[in-house]
């Protein structure tokens, strides 16, 4: 049963308005994270926590590169899942409590399980072996070269959707992210993409550009992914999240765990409805969103989406303390 969709209180009365949020691939950065794991032993237990359920050293990846290696999807998923789980831990110590001081959890894609892992609704290790899992598949779905990805800048979804149909010709051609206002991603075959280029640009779109993907994520050409996800999920022990997840594919919260597996197995081959989960968000109480993680990607959608949600992000040291003292008062 979906989460009842009223203001989430704290244990003393008073309404929420804080959610905490986790960045998507292509926020991923060599040496993201090291300052943390320097200068706080709860970060750099959670590196060695992934390390050691990885059975490599991912960390050293992380920090020393090459780039290449860490753009990689099967390496920067659970990356950036290790990067945000140890500054929440920080964070953590520092007097956040997620459960007293949260309303709600949400990541774009794989951000969705960093979202869990966040809540304690899946364990950090089995975290970074799912989305381990979870980037091969999804590199393994479709041979590189056949499927790709394009940026539609200045067309809204319903347009999009439409340029995405006429595209498509007998091929996969969908809206894969709806990110912003105006900012929404096609995925599917790569002709299929190339000629919704086209057409978004003769239908008026600002910019139509191919991104630098490695595969069509979020397009029913990923849907062997989804069946390797659905198997491994099934074998996942999932708990009740400590404060409900804003489904990539709903855009509104869920609690269960059959919801939370069944939505994670979807996320693969739907689309991530971001400028939705925000817009929800701001009409439910939430004034405050804090990223924790690698960039500021999704700080920045925020403020385009609901200019009335303030907006921080915690990447480095530096941003701790303001944080916290948005967060804990």
């Amino acid at each position: 049963m979906a989460h009842d969709c009223s203001r989430r209180t704290s244990t003393m009365g008073q309404p929420m308005s804080n959610a905490l949020l986790f960045p998507g691939q292509g926020s991923q950065a060599v040496g993201m994270g090291r300052e943390f794991a320097e200068a706080f032993p709860e970060a750099k237990a959670v590196f060695d926590q992934v390390d050691d359920a990885l059975g490599e050293s991912l960390s050293t990846m992380i920090w020393d590169g090459p780039e290449s290696d860490l753009n990689l999807t099967r390496n920067a998923q659970p990356a950036l899942m290790a990067v945000s789980i140890a500054i929440l831990r920080v964070m953590e110590a520092r007097g956040l409590n997620i459960a007293g001081q949260v309303a709600y959890v949400a990541g774009h894609s794989l951000g969705e399980y960093t979202a869990l892992a966040a809540g304690g609704s899946i364990g950090i290790g089995e975290t970074a072996r799912l989305l381990r899992l979870r980037g091969d598949a999804m590199q393994k779905a479709v041979p590189v070269g056949e499927g790709a990805m394009a940026a539609i800048l200045g067309l809204d979804l319903d347009q999009v959707t439409d340029v995405a149909q006429k595209a498509s010709q007998g091929e996969i051609c969908q809206a894969a992210n709806d990110n912003a206002p105006g900012q929404v991603v096609v995925s599917g075959t790569r002709s299929a993409v190339e000629r919704a280029i086209d057409i978004a640009k003769a239908q008026g779109a600002k910019r139509a550009i191919l991104l630098p993907v490695s595969a069509p994520f979020h397009c029913a050409l990923m849907q062997p992914a989804a069946d390797v996800m659905a198997e491994a999920l099934a074998n996942t022990e999932i708990a009740r999240p400590a404060v409900p997840l804003i489904a990539n594919v709903l855009a509104t919260p869920i609690e269960e765990p059959a919801q939370i597996r069944q939505h994670l197995v979807e996320q693969v081959t739907g689309s991530v409805r971001w400028r939705e989960t925000i817009a929800w968000m701001a009409a439910n109480g939430v004034t405050q969103c804090v990223e924790v993680g690698a960039g500021k990607v999704l700080t920045g959608l925020t403020r385009r989406i609901a200019s009335e949600i303030s907006g921080l992000s915690v990447s480095k040291p530096d941003d701790l303390d303001p944080a916290i003292a948005a967060l804990v008062g």
